[in-house]
């Protein structure tokens, strides 16, 4: 096991969830604030998070989409157009009741999402299929009441994304869903270097308001299961609840097809439970705020302060880049660094500069390669890939390792017995009863319906009746 340099942290070996804990507040991360539920980003985590938004924002923009801004209050007549989805949010909806000392003639809702908004305003903009599609998305905060919170895994406000749009055809809404959620699945892996699996939600768990909803589900460190990103197809029920028409070709009025989409900042508590260790956090290096952390040794001595300065500098172009000239020892921001995450270190003295060499220290691994600092731009882009596709690796590893494939509930209780948590690939019948009822005998719940089936029997594994599908099962945060 490699040396641990940072004592203040729980080991997750431990206390998993203390372990969380002690890493967002120790990095920097976050702060509390006064109301349960509700986080303060702090620059770091917060840069995080902007790092993320810039390169979604990025894909979104190249697929045709644009981005808009709802307000945040939503009458409760709005919201109960769709039954269905009301219903569906109704726990965690978050009301207002008065504005300034004077009581509201009605209430209003802080949004939890916002599927009605979207359709007040299509419903006033679209009237002709030249309208379509209408492809918005918006970055915002949205309030859930949460009863059971943890910072970025379940907060009553918290940051996301959302994008809702409105399509001619039924074939082409379901491609847009597809498309984003492939979008999703694909920064995860290779921004994020965190393997998820593809699927489709049970009807009993899908969106409500939603004909099928499709999600990327991934494993944390721990086995559990992290609901990573999920995308919605509606069909057309929304457009009719909110009598949202078009014209279309043959001069015929018809509703439009819909989908929304969304992630949220729970991609922050991801990367902290499938990159992280007993030294804190590991971060991607495609989402770190630093890259490359400059380290001088013996600062003291001439030329090691004006070198490091000098190497900042060429590298800045490229990367994000920290150089670390304080008055603190080296072994301090070794301590200091590793805990923040930052993918790259380089260590600089005076017989470095002498020999024209640095010291790279990749953060995943500690791995130590003396590098040239004549090409010292591209030996650190290859450093940097090499800590993304070795992060891919260590949680694809951990995830394979802790898969399981079961025929019948006993066998599902014996793989999990001593608290022990995996994914568990098992055949259904396609009853909601029996998705219950695994629930209930064996403490995990579907998943999804992954894309890529494996057939692992013929019978179901709770009823023993013909299977139709495999199903992906875990405990979930």
């Amino acid at each position: 096991m490699a040396e641990k340099m940072v004592e203040h942290i729980t080991s997750m070996d431990e206390d998993f969830a203390q372990w969380y804990t002690d890493t967002v507040k120790k990095a920097d991360l976050i702060d509390y604030s006064s109301i349960k539920g509700c986080m303060i980003f702090r620059p770091y985590g917060y840069a995080l998070w902007e790092n993320i938004r810039k390169l979604l924002d990025e894909k979104f923009r190249k697929t045709g989409h644009e981005n808009v801004y709802m307000p945040m209050f939503i009458p409760e007549s709005l919201l109960n157009k769709e039954k269905e989805h009301v219903e569906g949010f109704a726990p965690e909806v978050a009301w207002v009741t008065h504005g300034g000392s004077e009581p509201l003639a009605e209430r209003i809702c802080v949004r939890p999402t916002s599927e009605t908004l979207f359709c007040e305003h299509y419903a006033n903009i679209i009237r002709s299929y030249r309208d379509l599609p209408k492809l918005y998305n918006q970055w915002c905060s949205v309030v859930r009441w949460e009863k059971t919170t943890r910072p970025f895994l379940r907060n009553r406000e918290f940051l996301w994304q959302e994008g809702h749009t409105m399509h001619e055809t039924r074939e082409e809404a379901i491609e847009e869903t597809l498309q984003m959620l492939n979008i999703y699945a694909d920064f995860h892996e290779n921004e994020l270097a965190i393997p998820v699996i593809r699927g489709e939600k049970t009807p009993s768990d899908k969106f409500a308001g939603a004909e099928n909803t499709y999600c990327i589900e991934a494993m944390m460190h721990d086995g559990k299961a992290l609901q990573a990103g999920t995308s919605h197809f509606f069909g057309d029920g929304f457009a009719k609840a909110f009598d949202i028409t078009y014209t279309d070709r043959n001069n015929t009025l018809r509703h439009p097809f819909q989908t929304s989409w969304g992630v949220s900042t729970r991609m922050i508590g991801g990367i902290i439970m499938t990159h992280g260790d007993n030294n804190g956090l590991v971060l991607p290096p495609a989402v770190a705020p630093i890259q490359v952390v400059i380290i001088p040794v013996a600062a003291h001595k001439p030329g090691v302060i004006e070198s490091a300065r000098k190497l900042a500098d060429e590298l800045s172009g490229r990367f994000r880049v920290k150089l670390d000239d304080s008055d603190q020892s080296p072994g301090w921001k070794y301590a200091e660094y590793e805990m923040k995450g930052v993918p790259l270190r380089i260590e600089i003295g005076p017989r470095d500069i002498e020999n024209g060499v640095c010291v790279t220290v990749s953060r995943h691994d500690r791995k130590k390669v003396t590098a040239d600092l004549s090409d010292i731009a591209d030996t650190v882009e290859k450093r940097l890939e090499e800590v993304r596709a070795g992060l891919y690796e260590k949680a694809l590893a951990n995830r394979e390792a802790r898969t399981y494939k079961c025929r019948t509930t006993d066998e599902i209780r014996k793989t999990l017995a001593g608290g022990k948590d995996g994914f568990i690939k098992a055949m259904w019948c396609g009853s909601e009863e029996c998705e219950k009822k695994v629930k209930e005998l064996c403490g995990v719940g579907s998943r999804c319906v992954p894309f890529e089936q494996e057939h692992i029997s013929d019978v179901c594994v709770c009823c023993s009746k013909p299977a139709k599908l495999q199903v992906l099962w875990g405990i979930a945060y």
